[in-house]
């Protein structure tokens, strides 16, 4: 049985990141409306810690529609403007920009997939998430294969801000992956 105390070291003692430790990082997630605040936020992190981006999330839930992929990609240059003087999310032009698009271009993958979660698991294995064997914090990756490969298909979509490490931070994220250390209370099967 586990320690009730023993989690990831990654998420220290702050209580906004052992909350999301313990509630949401390596859940599976199967709804557009998460899926696409997962896809912005790690996104918008490339560069950044993430701590940085879960401080302002409620800055993102509110610039970025409560993340309803079908009105942000209805956005104009104008909002673009007035987003980046909002101090509530990290102000990049090039982020902002890279939000919108990737917004419509989440809505014809849903056209095309009828979800943004049976695009992404049509990359894995058997059509099933992965629970990795993961000893130390030192043993989980940063990158795999399948971040790759999705990475890659992402941005002949025309993606951006979603190169193979962002990718992968999704998918453990999101769950698709997941990379608690094998001590951690939040280990789940597979």
């Amino acid at each position: 049985m586990k320690d009730k105390q023993t989690r990831c070291p990654w998420c220290g003692n702050d209580q906004l990141y052992v909350k999301y430790h313990d509630e949401e990082w390596g859940r599976p997630v199967t709804d557009n409306r998460t899926l696409f605040e997962f896809l912005t936020l790690e996104s918008a992190q490339a560069g950044l810690a993430w701590i940085t981006i879960l401080r302002k999330r409620e800055g993102y839930r509110q610039a970025f529609c409560d993340f309803d992929y079908k009105r942000v990609a209805q956005m104009t240059i104008d909002d673009e403007e007035r987003l980046y003087h909002f101090e509530g999310i990290v102000r990049n032009r090039r982020k902002i920009h890279s939000a919108i698009l990737n917004a419509r271009l989440f809505g014809e993958i849903i056209n095309e997939f009828s979800s943004f979660y049976n695009y992404i698991i049509s990359f894995f294995p058997d059509g099933k998430r992965i629970v990795n064997d993961v000893p130390t914090l030192e043993d989980i990756p940063v990158s795999s294969p399948i971040s790759d490969a999705i990475s890659k298909d992402m941005k002949r979509r025309g993606f951006r801000f979603f190169g193979t490490v962002s990718c992968y931070s999704f998918l453990q994220a999101t769950g698709f992956i997941d990379d608690h250390l094998n001590s951690c209370i939040s280990k789940t099967g597979s």
